[in-house]
């Protein structure tokens, strides 16, 4: 086991003061929306003891570290990859691909000479990216299509001829080619609407929501959304998608080809071990229409919310259809050890008060609130006392 220190990831949307305070550290005035900690080769945490990036140390001895089932399965790469996220205002309207997509997509970008640091480049690694949030705050999100006729029942009576024009879309067809019709309507580059459309259609969905609405969530997702990125047209795009509330300690799935975005909150996040986002709008990031529109999976379907299996006493584990990861929450009291599932590598992060690691060797290892550890598959199985709440990610 060695402690395992995170990389922060600075990006516009994120809170000055979440992360530093969820972790023990000072807090500034510059935004911190995310810490990773995992392997991946764009911005690999580090491993206190020696100092070298997660991601060579595995390089360097996939057996003992990853165990031989999961190197052969995966690599010598940690297959997921775990972060807390902390979003002060709206992100980015996003799709992630699956592994073959990403798998072209790098290879695409890879012959055209695209430098994988490049700010227009789409895919940063061949990975899909499926993730599961769990939710530490009330946590807020767009998340996948919602059914047509809801669709159109929020758009039935608004003036504006966006609105009419994507209420004719959805109920000639309201099928995944009708939606597939209506999304690409507004984020397409030839049919986007302009600026100005999007402020005025903004305005009505404002005065709706003030004198009697349908649908007053999708209202303030509108108005959010635009005061946030004015005239971008991916505002209006909630008027398709379902809207999601976590309350603490809730989890939701989002796989491969789902478009989302995430509005306000704070939430552990695991992933596939990748950082592949196809962006729509809501950014000041690189957009690339084409690709999301070739990842998007336009059926509509309600958002997949996780309940955890309680397993051993004091552990609740999130399973999820996909083979790189699952998440589990422990609560730990002084009332004696307990166990945690999995033997596979794995991250521990401490999110309150303070444990003690102890691996079947005998090996120990001190956890505050704030701090990580990564276990290898060399250790085995792990037991934890003291008194405090952690995660683990690992592989099932």
């Amino acid at each position: 086991m060695q402690g395992l220190e995170p990389v922060f990831q600075g990006y516009a949307w994120g809170s000055p003061t979440a992360i530093p305070e969820l972790l023990g550290l000072p807090a500034g005035d510059a935004p911190v929306a995310e810490a990773w900690f995992g392997g991946h080769p764009s911005s690999s945490s580090i491993l206190a003891t020696d100092g070298r990036t997660l991601h060579a140390a595995i390089a360097g001895s996939p057996a003992p570290l990853l165990g031989t089932d999961v190197a052969a399965q995966f690599g010598n790469h940690l297959p997921f990859l775990l972060k807390i996220i902390a979003a002060a205002r709206p992100l980015s309207l996003q799709v992630h691909p699956s592994i073959e997509l990403a798998q072209d997509g790098y290879a695409r970008e890879d012959a055209a000479g695209v430098p994988l640091d490049h700010p227009q480049r789409s895919y940063r690694d061949r990975n899909h990216k499926p993730e599961l949030v769990f939710a530490l705050t009330t946590f807020e999100a767009l998340v996948g299509f919602r059914a047509p006729r809801r669709t159109a029942e929020i758009l039935r009576g608004l003036e504006h001829p966006v609105a009419r024009q994507l209420h004719k879309t959805v109920t000639a067809d309201p099928s995944p080619s009708g939606v597939r019709e209506a999304f690409s309507r507004l984020v397409g580059e030839g049919t986007r609407p302009s600026p100005a459309e999007v402020a005025e259609l903004a305005e009505e969905f404002r005065a709706r929501l003030a004198s009697g609405s349908p649908s007053p969530r999708t209202d303030r997702a509108v108005d959010l959304l635009e005061r946030a990125y004015p005239g971008d047209p991916g505002a209006v795009t909630a008027v398709l998608l379902n809207p999601v509330t976590l309350r603490p300690g809730e989890a939701l799935f989002v796989p491969a080809g789902a478009v989302h975005a995430y509005l306000d909150g704070v939430a552990v996040e695991i992933m596939a071990n990748s950082d592949n986002v196809l962006r729509a709008g809501l950014t000041s990031k690189h957009v690339d229409i084409p690709e999301l529109l070739r990842a998007v999976d336009c059926v509509a379907a309600p958002p997949i919310r996780i309940a955890p299996e309680h397993v051993y006493d004091a552990t609740d584990v999130y399973y999820v259809p996909v083979d790189d990861f699952e998440l589990s929450v422990t609560r730990v009291t002084t009332a004696g050890p307990c166990r945690l599932p999995s033997t596979g590598p794995r991250v521990v992060l401490c999110l309150e008060g303070a444990v003690r690691l102890r691996a079947a060797s005998g090996e120990e290892l001190e956890l505050a609130a704030g701090r990580a550890a990564f276990v290898p598959a060399a250790d085995g199985k792990l037991t934890v006392h003291g008194e405090g709440r952690l995660v683990q990610a690992s592989v099932p």
